[in-house]
């Protein structure tokens, strides 16, 4: 397929890490969590099977963490792709409701409705519900996606149609510990 003008046009224009909310000052904790998954290792390229689709499936894929630390009330996971052209990072998955005890989430569990009990996801890419797999523009190069997974000391009380700016607030201050782990998907 030959190369799309607009992806290579904008290849040097990326939201940057700076802008997720990894970054956000009162988001801040110690990364006494390891977060990882059976698919891809950190920083390596996410498979086909999790991209994401205008229509059909929207695998997400299996993750797998190390127990939270001691007071952990409900864990939430929020997966950004800081590598858009404009603007602020797009938004992946944005689920709360995550219990404590857990150790992962198996494959295809970020679909809305989760088959998880409890999960609760926000909206994200283009308005969409639970896990939204990457679509990068052709040609604009390697993105990121980043799956940052918080430790809170309290669950929060938010309504059904939650957002991130939502989420980030209502976790500001509560943030206990946290994991982080990145894995890359390009359209040539």
């Amino acid at each position: 397929m030959p190369a799309n003008p607009i992806g290579r046009a904008l290849r040097n224009r990326r939201a940057g890490h700076h802008t997720l909310v990894w970054a956000h000052p009162d988001l801040q904790a110690p990364e006494n969590l390891h977060l990882t998954s059976p698919a891809f290792a950190h920083g390596t390229p996410i498979p086909e099977r999790h991209r994401g689709r205008l229509f059909g499936p929207n695998v997400s894929p299996a993750l797998d963490w190390t127990p939270p630390p001691a007071g952990t009330a409900e864990l939430v996971l929020i997966v950004q792709d800081p590598d858009v052209p404009f603007g602020k990072p797009a938004t992946h998955a944005l689920t709360l409701g995550i219990d404590p005890d857990r150790s992962g989430i198996p494959e295809n569990g970020l679909t809305n409705p989760s088959p998880i009990d409890g999960l609760r996801h926000g909206k994200g890419a283009l308005g969409h519900r639970g896990w939204a797999g990457p679509m990068p523009v052709r040609s604009h190069g390697p993105h990121s996606y980043v799956f940052q997974l918080f430790a809170l000391d309290y669950r929060p009380e938010l309504s059904e149609d939650f957002t991130l700016a939502e989420t980030v607030r209502a976790m500001s201050g509560h943030v206990i510990g946290r994991a982080r782990l990145d894995g890359t998907y390009e359209i040539r």
